[in-house]
């Protein structure tokens, strides 16, 4: 065997490694996306910066700061709830007779300079967002992020609290980069006569917007909005329509016999 250059030896194999933990990685974007506020542009950008923090899951936008309304922003020393790597200047953006605290910031340093980056995931900053001319929400889709959807016959069963609450052979198992696999259901294999029904909502870039949302009515240490369904998904993702889910993060999963070990990620918490 010779190496890519033609001397002898042999090619490394080595495991694929996450990005650096305390590194702010950034690349260049093609697509057009603007938000607006109210009637408002205020980003309008050709040439957008997708931004990635460490230890955060998905991806920001960074906007040249031409393509900014900044006679919309104000210099402010408050700081935006959720801390971003090496932000230091933060702004409030005026529009109308609303002022957003912390609405917008900067990173220090010369690689993005002349950017300006807004408050997205978790808080409504601005009204609406648009990758072209499909509007978006939650964060900008990943362009090394898939979303695959595959039914199976694979035996799934899920417990709470040591009760069995849903067992099936015939899931839809959903793999997303960076994410557990998710175990979409059929209802008729659920036991929803165990859970409540509540006015959770959650958005998602990939898969749409999920209605239906139970918590576990049996007592207990458990999360709240412990399941959940996408009555319509996206077409992208429509062989999930109307399965339950479950965290696996605070269930316990069999699958095929094998109990499933709960894994810590970004959603390991409630989120209420």
């Amino acid at each position: 065997m010779t190496t890519p250059s033609g001397d002898p030896g042999t090619v490394p194999v080595v495991r694929r490694r996450p990005d650096p933990a305390d590194s702010v990685i950034w690349e260049v974007s093609e697509r057009w996306v603007r938000a607006t506020k109210g009637d408002v542009t205020v980003v309008d950008s050709r040439r957008p910066l997708l931004v990635w923090e460490p230890g955060r899951p998905v991806p920001l936008y960074a906007f040249p700061a031409k393509d900014v309304r900044t006679d919309l922003l104000r210099k402010t020393e408050r700081r935006a709830g959720r801390r971003h790597a090496g932000a230091t200047v933060f702004y409030d953006l005026e529009a109308g007779d609303e002022t957003i605290p912390a609405a917008a910031w900067t990173y220090p340093g010369e690689e993005l300079a002349g950017h300006i980056c807004f408050e997205w995931f978790g808080r409504d900053v601005l009204d609406h967002w648009y990758e072209e001319d499909e509007e978006i929400f939650v964060h900008p889709r990943d362009p090394y992020k898939r979303v695959d959807a595959l039914p199976s016959t694979r035996h799934v069963q899920v417990e709470i609290e040591g009760t069995v609450v849903a067992d099936t052979h015939a899931p839809v198992l959903l793999f997303e980069t960076h994410l557990p696999v998710r175990y979409y259901i059929p209802r008729k294999d659920v036991r929803l006569d165990l859970f409540t029904p509540t006015d959770a909502r959650t958005r998602c870039p990939y898969k749409g917007v999920a209605t239906d949302y139970w918590s576990w009515a049996g007592g207990g240490d458990v999360r709240p909005d412990i399941a959940w369904s996408y009555p319509d998904p996206l077409p992208a993702a429509s062989v999930i329509k109307d399965r339950v889910a479950f965290y696996n993060e605070s269930v316990d999963i069999i699958v095929d016999g094998e109990r499933q070990k709960r894994p810590v990620t970004f959603f390991s918490k409630p989120t209420r």
